[in-house]
């Protein structure tokens, strides 16, 4: 029997974690060809170069798109990913391309797909999240031909758009499997890597909004400042 050739598109550690699961569970069966193509933030020091993560976990199918030099503009980004991903896929041609979320890459990897007439599968599309972000995700689930939503009240949002409902499966979302993997670390050696020396202590997440990257600073500083006056009261 012919293998099928997936191709995953990953463009950060986030991604990459939520998208792992899959590709062990295809590349453990014969019938299917893992291929994962490597851009976006995975290549920026900046951000620790995080392909080397994809590199250590040993597949045998990893292209590094070291020329996908990631700039602050995100038009110029999408050109250039849609570019040279559309030369990997005619050297590939894969028979379906997983792209997750959001990010200008999984745009850009919808697109190729598309308009090479190859399957996309969308994960995590039908969210609602504010800014250009939302409207991202809502064109990569108009590219797409299957989608992996989380929750079913995304799957409703799917349907309006107008994809087909037998396109759309709901399988919770991926942090789940993440979150449930026995090869976790144990919280003292988390609490020992990033130096919390404290018994009780929380954890602040802070989203920036991806047009306003130029006052990313100054909403840091005022949300951290909020907190620590909180705190003193």
């Amino acid at each position: 029997m012919k293998q099928k050739r997936v191709l995953f598109l990953t463009g950060t550690r986030a991604d990459y974690g939520k998208m792992k699961p899959l590709m062990r569970a295809l590349d453990d069966r014969k019938e299917f060809q893992v291929f994962i193509f490597v851009c976006g933030m995975h290549l920026s020091e900046t951000f620790g170069g995080t392909f080397t993560e994809v590199l250590k976990d040993g597949y045998e199918n990893v292209h590094i798109a070291y020329g996908l030099l990631q700039t602050q503009n995100a038009s110029v980004n999408v050109g250039n990913t849609i570019a040279y991903l559309s030369g990997y896929v005619e050297h590939v041609r894969p028979d379906m391309i997983v792209v997750h979320g959001d990010r200008m890459e999984a745009l850009a990897g919808a697109v190729v797909g598309a308009l090479h007439n190859i399957l996309v599968a969308h994960i995590e599309g039908g969210e609602l999240s504010g800014t250009i972000d939302e409207s991202i995700r809502h064109a990569i689930s108009k590219f797409a031909h299957i989608h992996f939503v989380c929750t079913k009240e995304a799957q409703a949002r799917l349907i309006q758009l107008g994809e087909e409902p037998d396109r759309i499966y709901v399988i919770g979302s991926p942090d789940i499997d993440v979150m449930m993997s026995d090869r976790l670390p144990s919280v003292g050696r988390a609490k020992e890597r990033y130096d919390i020396r404290f018994e009780r202590y929380g954890i602040l997440m802070y989203h920036p909004v991806t047009t306003e990257y130029d006052r990313v600073g100054i909403y840091c500083r005022t949300v951290v400042d909020a907190v620590k006056c909180k705190m003193e009261l």
